[in-house]
């Protein structure tokens, strides 16, 4: 059951007060579902964590203006889902890790940026956003209730297991940027019990349509000093892939014509655009 929609509201907008006048760039400000009726973030794997507690492999973000949220964007975040815990239950087990079945969880994060590149912000309206985000975050999870049992039984087992859903704000208008500061927040990270020193940071899958993948290969937004945009992208993509829904409409023409425009950015595009063909390895395109 979610809390009342004004102390929700309210909620909201303390914390985003708060976010605002405090010098960090990212927060979670709450974690889904909530407990008790009372939002509030849940670190993922808490130390020491019960055998439930699996440490994060994988973090979906969804990171959107969320004015509002869609049907495209819950269905971007359930496919996303189900392809990401697909992929964990079918990779080898790892020995020595402290999750449950040695594979690891998936996590999704709802991300809303305060300072968006391309928009003026209207921070009077953020409390409200996030306050669909959290209906959004809530309708998300009972549309994802009984796909458990779609697992089957053998190699499907549990592979669409309920996730948790988080909720936060950045101050970062860019991909790289958020990317970074999400890994260096440390919140995603965890250490093996076999090896304390050693960390782990779940890799970071960007939902995007495929109008956002033209900007973010678009060199206006890195400048030519400080290594332009290898030095901005290279970072985000040994930590991030992005997951793109293609887009079928006159300006970004048809699936073919996308497909073959990301096939260009491996076979020397992006060299000439200052950046790594090696990247495009990194792009998944998906039907919409």
């Amino acid at each position: 059951m979610r809390p009342n929609p004004k102390h929700l509201i309210d909620f909201f907008a303390r914390s985003l007060t708060s976010f605002q006048s405090s010098p960090d760039v990212f927060r979670i400000l709450c974690t889904l579902p909530h407990i008790n009726q009372e939002p509030g973030p849940r670190r993922p794997a808490a130390a020491p964590p019960p055998p439930s507690s699996s440490r994060v492999k994988r973090l979906v973000v969804l990171d959107s203006s969320f004015n509002p949220p869609t049907r495209a964007h819950a269905e971007m975040a359930r496919s996303a889902l189900k392809w990401a815990a697909a992929a964990a239950s079918s990779a080898p087990l790892e020995k020595n890790e402290d999750d449950d079945d040695g594979r690891g969880s998936v996590r999704l994060l709802l991300l809303l940026s305060v300072n968006n590149a391309d928009k003026a912000p209207k921070p009077a309206s953020f409390p409200l956003r996030l306050g669909m985000m959290d209906g959004f975050g809530h309708e998300l999870l009972r549309s994802l209730d009984g796909l458990e049992e779609e697992g089957g039984d053998g190699e499907g087992r549990g592979v669409l297991r309920r996730p948790e859903i988080d909720l936060a704000v950045t101050k970062m208008p860019y991909f790289h940027e958020k990317a970074r500061v999400i890994g260096e927040s440390g919140v995603y990270s965890s250490s093996s019990s076999s090896s304390s020193s050693k960390r782990h940071e779940p890799e970071q899958v960007f939902l995007a349509g495929f109008d956002t993948v033209i900007r973010i290969f678009n060199p206006k937004y890195y400048g030519e000093g400080e290594g332009g945009m290898k030095a901005a992208l290279g970072p985000f993509f040994d930590r991030a892939r992005l997951r793109v829904t293609m887009r079928t409409d006159d300006e970004w023409g048809e699936e073919d014509e996308q497909r073959a425009y990301v096939r260009g950015l491996g076979e020397g595009a992006l060299d000439e655009l200052g950046g790594d063909a090696a990247w495009a390895g990194r792009v998944d395109l998906v039907e919409g």
